[in-house]
C-alpha cells in the first residue's frame, strides 16, 4: 500500500460536477494499493497516518498529531501510485493490486479511519476525480506499507 499524504486547510473532490466529499484541515490521502497488500496493512496505514505528527503546536513546531488538532480525512483511490515507467514513456500498472481487491482494501482503509479521524470523506472509488486542495506548508509525506 502506498499512500501520499497532503497536509491540507480545506479540500474537496468533485465526480460529474457534484462535490462527493469535503474537509477542513487534515489531510488528503492519495491512496494507492497493491497485489499483495491486506486488510492489516490497510490498519497499519490508517493507524500510522492518524498518529503522525506534522501539525504545528502553539510554538510553530510541527508536534501535533491529527487526533491533537481533530482533523478530518478525505480519501482518494489512485491506482497510478503504482506507475512502473522504467521501460519506455508509457507506465505500467502491474504493480497495482487487480480492481476488486484495490477497492475491498481502498474501503477497509477507510472504515479504519473512521475511528480515528474526526470527519471522513472519500472520492468515488474507480471514478474520473476532480481533486482541489490547499496545501498547507506546503507539506507532503510519502508512505509505503514497508515504511509505515
Amino acid at each position: 500500500m502506498r499512500a501520499v499524504i497532503q497536509r491540507v486547510s480545506g479540500a474537496s473532490v468533485t465526480v460529474d460536477g457534484s462535490v462527493v466529499g469535503a474537509i477542513k484541515a487534515g489531510f488528503v490521502v492519495f491512496l494507492g494499493v497493491s497485489g499483495t497488500d491486506t486488510p492489516l496493512i490497510a490498519e497499519k496505514m490508517a493507524e500510522k497516518i492518524a498518529k503522525l505528527r506534522v501539525f504545528e503546536d502553539k510554538d510553530g513546531k510541527t508536534n501535533l498529531s491529527s487526533a491533537d488538532i481533530n482533523a478530518e480525512i478525505l480519501v482518494i483511490s489512485q491506482f497510478t501510485l503504482y506507475a512502473d515507467c522504467r521501460k519506455g514513456n508509457r507506465p505500467s500498472f502491474t504493480l497495482a493490486g487487480p480492481p476488486d481487491l484495490a477497492k475491498e482494501l481502498y474501503f477497509h482503509f477507510i472504515s479504519s479511519c473512521k475511528g480515528l479521524f474526526s470527519h471522513v470523506q472519500s472520492g468515488v472509488f474507480g471514478a474520473h476525480m476532480t481533486v482541489s486542495l490547499d496545501n498547507d506548508g506546503p507539506f507532503t509525506v510519502i508512505l509505503d506499507n514497508d515504511t509505515a
